[in-house]
């Protein structure tokens, strides 16, 4: 149960997801779970993103005790684009070669996430990491199209750097604001975490007795 003695660890060092659920107002500890988040040849989306949020589920709940956290929240992003995943770029030329592929088409940002509980589990030998310890697991895709860019743009926005850190080398929360025409789906998934999904997920699963759990002040 999740509440200020006992507050939801985010297995990850993302900014976003820690600004989303900090402006939630849910009480908060955060620890990286490091994973080795390579793909695999032939693997697809759906699998590598279910293969990585379990490993990092894994490696967040190691992190828990110490902690003291009532549950582990952890969440891994893509951007698909022809059912294709555009990862971190590797450098600016690869951020141009990015956003020209994005440039006046649809893509799909999916973001899983996974949630633990705060008992401890013993695993069998037989038993996978993360998956026997999941209390829920869910995809949620956002659709998003930006408009044709020009190449000054590009480089423009490429020599910010602000993409260099984000799947699909842009940020929509930020100055790649400008290069999205419209989204159909969660707002929050395209920054790094489904708000709506995760807060249902939590209380479904009886880890959130209430929601909000302080009361608005007055305007």
């Amino acid at each position: 149960m999740i509440d200020e003695s006992h507050p939801l660890l985010l297995g990850s060092g993302s900014p976003r997801r820690r600004e989303i659920l900090t402006t939630l107002g849910l009480p908060l500890r955060v620890a990286a779970a490091e994973v080795d988040e390579s793909g695999r040849p032939g693997e697809s989306a759906a699998a590598y993103l279910e293969r990585i949020t379990l490993a990092k589920l894994a490696a967040a709940r190691r992190l828990q005790q110490a902690v003291g956290a009532g549950a582990v929240l952890v969440a891994d992003t893509a951007v698909i684009l022809d059912e294709t995943p555009l990862g971190k770029p590797r450098d600016e030329a690869d951020a141009r070669a990015m956003l020209r592929a994005l440039s006046g088409r649809e893509h799909q940002v999916w973001t899983r996430f996974a949630i633990a509980g705060g008992g401890r589990i013993e695993l069998a030998a037989a038993a996978v990491p993360g998956r026997d310890e999941a209390l829920h697991a869910e995809t949620v895709m956002t659709r998003v199209r930006f408009r044709a860019l020009g190449d000054d743009e590009v480089a423009s926005y490429a020599a910010t750097g602000e993409g260099l850190d984000k799947a699909g080398a842009y940020a929509i929360q930020g100055v790649g604001a400008f290069a999205v025409a419209r989204i159909d789906g969660s707002y929050s998934n395209v920054v790094g975490l489904p708000a709506c999904e995760v807060i249902a997920a939590l209380r479904a699963t009886g880890l959130l007795a209430r929601f909000p759990l302080s009361p608005a002040r007055p305007s």
